[in-house]
């Protein structure tokens, strides 16, 4: 008999043959590519092991998505969905070391567009399905496995589009696992010894693209004009773009602080939280992105030629909101806004945070710790936003992030996610396929 593959070999090889297809979400539907050519390379590699698919288009020519299911031991459980997306963000490739759809492995890492956002869990999770199928494992429950486009611009023809349209396809779904989550960061303990933390995402922030706009009154550039729709959205996105939010300690953050200040001392004082979240290094930016909402002034529009007084004006504003503080961030915005400019959300998808327990937590941290017996799994809110929201809102399905890696302690991941060099180590990759495989063994 043939020795069966394992997961983890497959996994580097399946991660770069999805970054070799250019799956690049632009957020406008005319430019987009890929998606179809990418969900019929997983489609296929399903199919070629006994899978039975279904390939759906999600709202619009060429956005598919692919589902499998593997029966599990006890049909009477909720069924866990294992979700990923196969779009990414654009990438220049004159900014890059490596072409950034080239899969190229160098320096111990895969690189490219799509390395941590996130085609390594694609990768993991394919090689770990077609493994399952090849060896007959059935697992302690079914086994859901989704790839899911326009994830990267919200997915309003992804994951939004078939909890409306296709809520079938989830059927008996009661928890899910995605990206973002899992990966390690080590910090030297009270004896100076490493640890290990690895971050399990059990909250997002709630993302909301707010669109504002000023009308004042039309006329010519060379008039004096003390109804300028220009000025009174600049002073009003200026207000709202240097206004720093309260900072708010939501329960998952609160226990990640706890759980680090207790295995290694630091210690994060309210008085002085963000400064002392620094002590975390390159991760900082994402837990500090954590313990207040931002609303960050991206996008602004007016006027057609320069000797004319446009007679509107716009921006374009990326929310974030911690879990229970929408009323009051609405409030506070609207104040900074003023009476003369007025809002409406682009995309508008809330917060989401469970706790970190139970069965499904604990096969993480068992998975983990049998890869990595001083693996400390500790819970963490994102601070940006994955398909799992849409998952929780319409659907009830209790979501995590778990991508497991084991990184080096040097890389800067954070700086990873759509930045310029996106990579993984290999190793990494490899770490996280045999945790994968472990994990959904016994979940």
């Amino acid at each position: 008999m043939t020795p069966s593959i394992s997961a983890e070999d497959e996994a580097v090889e399946l991660a770069a043959d999805l970054i070799r297809i250019d799956t690049t979400n632009t957020g406008d539907p005319a430019t987009v590519v890929g998606e179809r050519e990418a969900a019929e390379y997983v489609a296929a590699k399903l199919t070629e092991v006994g899978y039975e698919i279904e390939m759906v288009e999600s709202g619009a020519a060429r956005r598919d998505n692919v589902f499998a299911r593997l029966p599990g031991a006890d049909r009477s459980r909720g069924a866990l969905l294992v979700h990923g997306h196969l779009d990414v963000v654009p990438a220049d490739p004159s900014e890059w070391s490596v072409h950034p759809f080239s899969g190229a492995i160098q320096d111990g890492c895969l690189w490219g567009r799509g390395a941590v956002d996130m085609k390594d869990m694609v990768g993991m999770t394919l090689a770990v399905a077609r493994r399952f199928k090849r060896d007959g494992v059935v697992p302690p429950r079914d086994l859901v496995f989704a790839f899911l486009a326009d994830e990267e611009a919200g997915g309003k023809y992804g994951a939004g589009w078939l909890v409306e349209h296709r809520p079938d396809l989830f059927a008996g779904c009661t928890e899910a696992v995605g990206e973002v989550g899992g990966f390690s960061l080590t910090l030297p303990d009270r004896q100076g010894d490493p640890t290990r933390f690895y971050l399990i995402e059990a909250a997002e922030k709630g993302m909301a693209w707010m669109r504002l706009r000023a009308r004042g009154k039309a006329g010519h550039g060379s008039f004096l004009h003390e109804d300028n729709a220009v000025t009174t959205l600049a002073e009003a996105v200026a207000r709202l773009g240097n206004h720093r939010f309260p900072i708010v300690l939501t329960d998952t953050v609160r226990e990640l602080l706890d759980t680090i200040s207790e295995v290694t001392g630091l210690e994060f004082p309210l008085d002085d939280l963000e400064g002392s979240v620094r002590k975390l290094g390159p991760l900082s930016r994402i837990v500090g992105a954590t313990v207040r909402d931002t609303a960050n002034p991206t996008m602004l529009s007016a006027g057609y030629k320069a000797n004319v007084i446009p007679s509107t004006a716009e921006a374009v504003v990326d929310c974030r909101v911690l879990p229970g503080r929408e009323a009051a961030f609405e409030r506070e915005v609207d104040e900074l806004l003023g009476p003369d400019v007025t809002r409406e959300w682009v995309t508008h998808l809330p917060a989401m945070q469970t706790s970190f327990e139970g069965d499904l937590v604990e096969a993480m941290g068992a998975a983990l710790r049998a890869e990595d017996p001083d693996a400390r799994a500790v819970p963490y809110m994102l601070s940006g936003g994955t398909d799992g929201k849409h998952f929780e809102e319409k659907l009830g399905v209790r979501c995590f992030g778990f991508a497991p890696l084991r990184l080096p302690p040097e890389l800067d991941f954070a700086s990873m996610f759509h930045g310029v060099d996106e990579r993984v180590p290999v190793e990494s990759l490899r770490f996280g396929a045999r945790v994968l495989d472990r994990f959904l063994r016994t979940c």
